[in-house]
Order: C-alpha cells, then structure tokens, then sequence
C-alpha cells in the first residue's frame, strides 16, 4: 500500500514531546495529516503546541507507558477508533545516558533497553496485525549514527540503538511481503534538546578512571545550540521519504552521521579484506 491520497494519513509518533517526535507532530498537523501522539505529559506536548500556534484538530494526545504492553494496545486500538486508519507508525521515544560501561548499573540497563527496545517491540506487536490486515504502511523507527558507530561512554546507548538496527532489519525483511515498508533512521548531532537534561541521564555515582569520558560528558553538556543538524529539516527529510514512499531500509540524516557512518564502513571492509585468507580455515575440508 503506497501512502494514502485522497484523504488524510494516519501516524502513530511515540516520543512526541520534544525534540525530532515534536517536531515531527507539528509538521504532521501543519500537513494537515492525522496524528496520534504518545508521550509521558501531555500537558508538556500540548503547550509545545500551543506555543507553535499547531491546530490541534487532528491531534489525539496519549499519555503511554510503552513498557507496557496493555497500555500500548490501548492506545492503538483508540487511534483507530478515532481516525478509522493507520498508515505510518513512527518509534521515537528515547533519551541519551553518558557513563563508561564500569558505571552502568543494572537499573540503568534496563529501563534503557525496556525503551529502546522493549517499548518498539510492544508498538509494533501491537500495529503490525493492522498493518497487515489493509495490506501495506509505513513504519519508521529513529535509531542514530550511534546505531552504527560506537564510542566511548555511550556504551548504553549505542547498545539500545544496536538492538533497534537488528530488530529492525529482520522486521524488515520479514514484513516486505505484506506490503509494509521499514525504514531506520540515523540521526547525527542536530539542535534538540536531547543534550539538555531533560533528556540526557548520567550515572549516580562515577569513578576517577575515566578521565576522558568526563571530559565527554562535559563537552556534551556544553554542545546545545552548537549542533549541525536542523531539527526542521530533519523532521522535513523523515516526512518526505515516507510520502515519496521510499523504500531504502536506511535514512542518515546529517554530514556528521554520514561522516561517521562511511568510517565505519570503511573500518569494517578493511578488517574483511584482510581476513579473506584466514576465515575459511576453520570450514570443515571439502570432500
């Protein structure tokens, strides 16, 4: 199924109170597209909003805990009663955690990946049927150049984002023949809040053996306002590949994230290039 005309397109934007999910909700409404918005306060999206001068008319405002896969469900089910549609499902919601991986504790590890993975595996069990059923949409699930690239003291974070990259391939492959199409979006740095600690968690308690990553932290701490990336434009870019009904499972978004991206590419032929000789010794002998 290609992208709706002749009448509004439905999204399901989890993460839609601020940053890309924000910006994303406003443009969508602007478009005058449907919207179901998921988030933590709707008070805080729908004064985001309001601030944006955004008609609303078209908004269903969601408080969910997408950890939760009842409360999931529900929000689903209300999206499709109020908008008899669903066309694109757009897996946003995330934060950013900075800590050498000696720091990370057991709790942090699992409300990360209970958000970054858990909560988009709950969204999709609970779209995907459908997704299917009319035959086709459009889901988009915002990874990051760290989904790809890892550096030191976002160990946490890129593990999520990982998580996200291998879900996402296979659900991909997977859900192609339904006429339902995935893409992953790779963010580099853009100009959100996602730096601010509205979005960003450190760890309680810290070492002194890690002096580089301090020095991270607070180059991190200090980056709002310095960003490259536009969140408007990116918000723009995400929206039009959808309508244009693109189908390359990758978008990268950014100089920097394309930057970092073709360095790993690069990294990573070089290590296959240079073990084509010693793999297949150990394949058993051919007879």
């Amino acid at each position: 199924m290609s992208y709706p005309t002749g009448r509004p397109a439905t999204w399901f934007v989890t993460g839609a109170s601020r940053g890309f999910g924000l910006e994303l909700v406003a443009q969508l409404l602007e478009r005058g597209d449907n919207v179901a918005a998921t988030t933590r306060s709707a008070q805080r999206l729908t004064d985001a909003l309001r601030a944006r001068s955004a008609d609303t008319g078209r908004l269903l405002v969601l408080e969910v805990d997408l950890r939760d896969p009842s409360a999931v469900d529900t929000a689903v089910a209300r999206t499709t009663e109020r908008f008899s549609s669903l066309d694109v499902v757009v897996n946003n919601a995330g934060y950013g955690y900075l800590a050498a991986v000696e720091e990370t504790s057991a709790e942090a590890v699992r409300d990360m990946l209970d958000v970054q993975v858990v909560g988009v595996w709950n969204v999709l069990r609970s779209t995907l049927p459908t997704l299917r059923a009319q035959g086709g949409g459009h889901i988009v699930n915002v990874s990051s150049v760290l989904g790809l690239v890892s550096v030191p003291g976002w160990a946490l974070y890129c593990a999520g984002k990982y998580a996200l990259e291998g879900l996402s391939e296979s659900l991909a492959a997977e859900v192609a023949d339904h006429g339902i199409t995935v893409t992953i979006v790779e963010p580099g740095y853009f100009r959100t809040d996602f730096l601010s600690t509205d979005s960003l968690v450190l760890p309680a308690e810290t070492t002194d053996a890690y002096p580089a990553i301090r020095d991270m932290v607070a180059t991190h701490l200090r980056m709002p306002g310095s960003q490259p990336g536009d969140p408007v434009k990116g918000a723009e870019q995400m929206i039009a590949n959808v309508v244009a009904g693109g189908t390359e499972l990758r978008q990268v978004l950014g100089s920097d994230s394309h930057a970092y991206a073709t360095a790993k590419v690069n990294a990573l032929s070089a290590t296959l290039d240079a073990s084509k000789d010693r793999a297949p010794l150990t394949d058993f002998a051919q007879a």
